[in-house]
């Protein structure tokens, strides 16, 4: 692969970005490899994953594609950062955060958190993924042992999203609101924004993709996610 000039770049997300609605994985990685293996990993992710991941994300948001399409891109990019990882290229790594996530207690949907984490490590945040089950003093302790100043509850259904309230009580108990913000996610906080609130979360975001643009204004202490 030669890359000559921006509209050379153009089209290499064009095609970047028709290859993850395509479910074309193979495909899409093995672009971006070539891409990395001429520019270096950092300007794989700068200039085509992180643009193209974008335009997947307002088009999830706006449900213009399916959620098996936003797995699909998910994985594209955990595949190039595990690609990245074992070259030992320049990609810059764990350079945000750490940050803390998990599915909230007696929550069992992995597939929304997974796909957070991807999108979050790809911005360079550091992840420290508790899994499913999580119970609010979990949540806390890791928080506190990695220095995390962002927790990441999700949560599928109302019953379980419920139990968030449980997690902002602990931060309340340990007088730690304020210095740890609480992001909320899952689907049941699109079809009921106002629940943000309810819960105790300190915002959330429509999507996985734009993930990475609300834990940057919770870790800096501005205003709240989109959605809230």
């Amino acid at each position: 692969m030669t890359v000559g000039n921006t509209t050379d770049i153009e089209k290499l997300k064009e095609t970047l970005f028709s290859l993850m609605l395509d479910a074309e994985r193979e495909g899409a990685v093995a672009m971006l490899l070539g891409f990395a293996h001429e520019r270096g990993f950092q300007a794989a992710v700068n200039d085509l994953l992180e643009p193209v991941l974008q335009r997947v994300g307002e088009d999830w948001s706006r449900e213009r594609i399916s959620l098996a399409q936003g797995y699909v891109a998910g994985k594209i990019a955990e595949d190039v950062l595990l690609a990245a990882v074992s070259s030992h290229g320049d990609l810059r790594l764990d350079v945000k955060g750490p940050v803390v996530l998990g599915n909230v207690e007696d929550d069992y949907h992995s597939l929304g958190r997974k796909m957070v984490a991807v999108f979050l490590r790809a911005a360079g945040w550091k992840v420290v993924d508790l899994g499913n089950d999580v119970s609010p003093a979990a949540f806390v302790d890791a928080a506190l042992e990695h220095g995390a100043r962002v927790i990441g509850v999700s949560a599928m259904m109302l019953t379980t999203a419920e139990n968030i309230r449980a997690v902002r009580a602990e931060l309340d108990a340990r007088g730690l609101s304020g210095r740890i913000r609480l992001a909320v996610g899952g689907a049941v906080f699109k079809l009921r924004p106002e629940l943000v609130r309810e819960v105790g979360g300190d915002g959330t975001a429509a999507s996985a993709i734009q993930a990475p643009a609300l834990f940057d204004r919770l870790w800096a202490g501005g205003p709240e996610g989109e959605g809230t």
